[in-house]
């Protein structure tokens, strides 16, 4: 039996002993053993460090097998099969026309985004990834000796966005040529009139700068340039291939514009420092050159002449070409800027406030803004404005200017705005689109996200569409850009009541936009979520994911009113970049959602928005209980326990560190960012803000609530991402955290004298956390999530479950041992650190804070301390050309080895294994954060 197999049976023995004692916590008692075998020698951290590797392999099975049930089939003909069935039945009717209209929109405009989810290193991805595509996660497929992590810089994750966009790119003209395929059967003499656009596809890595100060406009304008000239040799090696027909004119085309981008992306990723660096490589951008394409306009109907006299094979290749160039202009997909509503209301003051005496939520601010609207006159602008501007948000639209002006003048750029909750903000941002004369290709899309966002969305969508300004800038664009996130709004009211408010915005922009009579607009809705169930993408099949934020009920609010709609989703880090990691999986990815895009809409209504006696108080419930939980000292303090200690650097944008906030004990959950609040909750084993809050929610009529949810088939689905989330949720692991704080606990420990050589070490542990909270904290929250659990269990077991999960136990027992291996290192690392010899204050540092660093995670701080204290490198007696001769030192030429042998190196080896297990837990839940 190996080593992990016999933790996981003593496990099942301990869970057993929970039915005569019902407090008694077995992950808990599992550390326990485990440590007293390490400080006894039975076991070694080498040895821990062979379980761990054991456990993370089966976390990447895991993982890998999920990937899988969530994409299958995934084998490229099967899904091209799969997707020509679906193209069949839309030509079934004869119908050209509608064909054409049905295929020329795409069914999902894909964001790549780079939010901080760059959990696994690139061998750890490419091994998950070959083993989805293949069906086949066994060890040997899976598992690998893995050296140290890639670092995560921004460019690293440009790169994995443009590989991950590449392979989008090519799955999409799979689907574009069996369209074509079908259509040329169908309609064999008016087939070419056909320009398919399945799917659009964009990022904002490199180009968002809420929440970052890293971002210059010139790293901008550079990735602007990679992706165009990767684009353009991607279109020409397209074209290259392409037999049958002369195109050796519009190949040379291509290959003169990306040698030409290829040149100027060089001279931007140089140090333009100086004005002179500066000046040259923006009049090499912006001077004439016939190799410098802005518009592939030419190139398109180019390639449809070319299709037009050459042989069906070859014509469909050509406008498979054509199809592409249509989608993505001259770039890997659009780009989409972002900034902070702050940042606008700065560039924005020196305009209506130089004085800095207004509210710019008043009236008189939106009288003022229109003033400025109606009399703005275009200005023209150069890198020069660009390189002297120094407010963030005029940055951006300077920005966006040169590359409309002088690098791609086709395809439109996004303006997000976060925490946008006035009409003044977006038409601040529309103000200065005017005056930079790009408004006609820039779709300024407020963000909703936090609480106040949505409970006044609906309000701020009626206010801002009753502006004149606006509604002929929407009706100039063709549609009015929305966002909704639910990363924060995950947060700070929990995912399911975040989904349904979400809902009822999107509905209120339906009924905004009917009620100002904008005919002929579309809205274009961009859910933002992540990957996994804490930050809003549904678990459990392609199907709820695309239907979880735009659910059935808000489509059918705009269908009602004849407004057309185009859905974004974003697929964000190392976690959603894994959907598109090869050929294989991309093309699944796409197929599965043409296939939920494509499911009718039932007839029945749904009685979730019938019966809004219970559902409604069922939301308002779980909202209630998810806000006093975010206001609760208990809960904050629980979260904050270990800082950011248990998570791995994930991103380039950085989490705010451990150091910073650890020891504040007063200090607000909204300083941490929705990703690692998300991250520290699964690591801590209770996915709170998606589960707590359904069972206390539920009430007295458990009974009607489960009636309604069987009924219901947006209630199943909420109920399904509920089931998924709590098949990994273990408040049994929460309460164990909260034990390693118990100085009654390290007062007992050595109390039979069964563990000789401890006994100093936990009575110092002991007398040092007489006064420590966390036990308490942590006691008092497990009570909280076990009554409202305690509910959600009665009302779960009177919902069946449609898909159960044959894992589902064996991967609670493996996160059990998980957590119990984590427990027992944390043990070793804080007995480590309690027998530290004592040394002089250096710094303001003693020995105590480096404890206390110990104590709270911030390993990396307190290891720092510790070396500077207790130095091995000092100068030795050898190292001297002394002629005098000296029998002092007479011991061990390094003074401090021994203490970096027994102190210091335990607790970095302890530490890293720490971070390895916080790896293989996020794999079991699918996604860092």
């Amino acid at each position: 039996m190996s080593a992990t197999a016999a933790l996981r049976s003593r496990l099942e023995e301990l869970h057993k002993l929970t039915a005569q004692t019902p407090l008694f916590n077995p992950v808990f008692q599992l550390s326990l053993d485990v440590s007293r075998d390490l400080e006894a020698g039975r076991i070694t951290l080498a040895d821990v460090a062979k379980m761990v590797a054991e456990l993370e392999c089966e976390a990447l099975q895991s993982r890998a097998a999920r990937l899988h049930r969530l994409l299958a089939p995934v084998a490229l003909d099967e899904n091209g099969a799969c997707f020509a069935e679906l193209v069949e039945s839309s030509a079934a009717s004869g119908d050209f026309a509608a064909f054409q209209a049905r295929w020329s929109k795409p069914m999902l405009h894909a964001v790549f985004t780079g939010h901080p989810t760059f959990l696994l290193s690139h061998v750890q991805s490419a091994a998950i990834a070959a083993a989805a595509s293949a069906g086949d996660v066994s060890q040997s497929t899976v598992c690998m000796v893995e050296g140290s992590r890639d670092p995560i810089t921004l460019d690293s994750e440009h790169d994995d966005v443009l590989a991950a966009m590449a392979r989008a790119a090519a799955a999409r003209d799979t689907l574009s040529r069996i369209i074509l395929d079908c259509a040329a059967r169908h309609w064999p003499q008016r087939w070419q009139a056909l320009a398919p656009v399945p799917y659009r596809l964009a990022t904002w890595v490199g180009y968002d700068m809420d929440g970052r100060t890293d971002i210059g406009w010139a790293t901008s304008i550079g990735y602007r340039l990679e992706e165009k000239a990767t684009r353009l040799a991607g279109y020409a090696r397209s074209l290259a291939a392409i037999g049958g027909v002369d195109h050796t004119a519009l190949l040379d085309q291509l290959h003169a514009a990306q040698a030409h981008t290829h040149e100027m992306r060089a001279l931007f990723a140089g140090d333009l420092g100086s004005t002179a660096a500066l000046s040259a490589a923006a009049n090499a951008l912006t001077a004439e050159n016939p190799a410098k394409l802005l518009s592939l306009t030419p190139q398109i109907a180019a390639l449809e002449h070319l299709a037009a006299g050459a042989d069906i094979e070859t014509a469909k290749d050509l406008l498979t070409l054509a199809a592409a160039m249509r989608a993505d202009g001259l770039g890997m997909g659009g780009i989409h800027f972002r900034v902070n509503a702050a940042q606008l209301h700065n560039a924005i003051r020196r305009r209506i406030d130089p004085d800095n005496s207004l509210d710019l939520a008043s009236r008189t601010a939106l009288k003022r803004m229109r003033a400025l609207l109606a009399d703005v006159k275009p200005l023209r602008s150069n890198f020069a404005a660009l390189a002297i501007e120094n407010t963030t948000a005029l940055r951006q639209f300077l920005a966006m200017a040169q590359i409309l002006h002088h690098i791609d003048g086709d395809t439109p750029i996004r303006m997000l705005i976060a925490e946008c909750e006035q009409p003044q903000t977006v038409l601040a941002a529309l103000y200065f689109a005017q005056l930079f004369g790009i408004a006609g290709k820039v779709d300024v899309s407020p963000l909703f996200e936090t609480e106040s966002a949505m409970e006044h969305g609906g309000r701020f969508l009626d206010a801002l569409l009753a502006e004149p300004a606006y509604r002929d800038y929407a009706r100039q664009r063709g549609r009015v850009s929305i966002q909704a996130g639910f990363s924060d709004a995950g947060r700070f009211v929990g995912q399911l009541p975040a989904a349904l408010a979400i809902e009822r915005l999107q509905g209120r922009l339906a009924v905004a936009m009917a009620t100002h009579k904008l005919d002929g607009v579309a809205a274009l809705i961009f859910n933002t979520h992540g990957e996994s169930m804490g930050r809003g993408a549904h678990p459990v099949s392609i199907a709820d994911r695309m239907r979880h934020p735009m659910s059935l009920w808000s489509r059918a609010q705009f269908a009602r009113r004849g407004i057309a709609t185009e859905l974004e989703a974003s697929f964000q880090g190392g976690d959603g970049f894994l959907l598109f990691a090869t050929p294989e999986l991309a093309l699944a990815t796409l197929t599965r959602i043409a296939e939920a895009e494509a499911a009718p809409l039932p007839e029945a209504s749904d009685p979730f928005y019938t019966r809004t006696d219970l559902s409604l108080d069922f939301y308002r419930g779980i909202r209630r209980v998810q806000r006093e939980f975010l206001a609760s000292r208990t809960y904050a303090r629980a979260i904050t326990a270990f800082g950011l200690g248990l998570l791995n650097e994930t991103g380039s944008r950085k989490s705010r560190r451990q150091s910073d906030i650890s020891a504040d004990r007063d200090m607000n959950l909204r300083q941490i960012r929705a990703i690692p609040h998300n991250a520290v909750l699964q690591q801590l084993g209770y996915p709170v803000n998606v589960i707590a809050g359904a069972g206390t929610a539920a009430g007295e009529d458990v009974e009607g609530l489960a009636e309604l949810i069987n009924a219901s088939p947006r209630g199943q689905a909420l109920f399904r991402l509920l089931r998924a989330s709590n098949g990994l949720a273990s408040i049994k692991s929460v309460a164990a955290y909260g034990e390693l704080f118990n100085s009654a606990y390290w007062a007992s420990r050595p109390y039979r004298g069964t563990e000789t050589g401890l006994e100093n070490a936990c009575l110092a542990l002991a007398e040092y956390l007489t006064n420590d909270d966390r036990t308490g904290v942590f006691r008092r929250l497990a009570s909280r999530l076990r009554v409202d659990g305690l509910r959600f269990h009665r009302l779960l077991a009177r919902i069946p479950d449609s898909a159960p999960d044959p894992e589902r136990e064996n991967i609670r027992r493996t996160l059990g041992i998980l957590h119990a291996l984590r427990l027992a290192l944390m043990q070793h690392m804080f007995l480590r650190a309690v027998q530290v010899p004592a040394f002089s204050r250096s710094n303001d540092i003693s020995r105590d804070d480096v404890l206390d660093m110990v104590l709270t995670l911030r390993i990396d701080d307190a290891l720092a301390q510790l070396r500077r204290a207790f130095p091995v490198s000092a100068p030795a007696i050898s190292d001297f050309a002394v002629d005098e001769p000296s029998d002092y030192p007479d011991g061990e030429a390094q003074a401090y080895a021994g203490i970096q042998r027994s102190f210091i190196d335990p607790i970095d080896t302890s530490y890293a294994l720490c971070l390895r297990i916080s790896t293989a837990i996020a794999n079991h839940f699918g996604a860092h954060g």
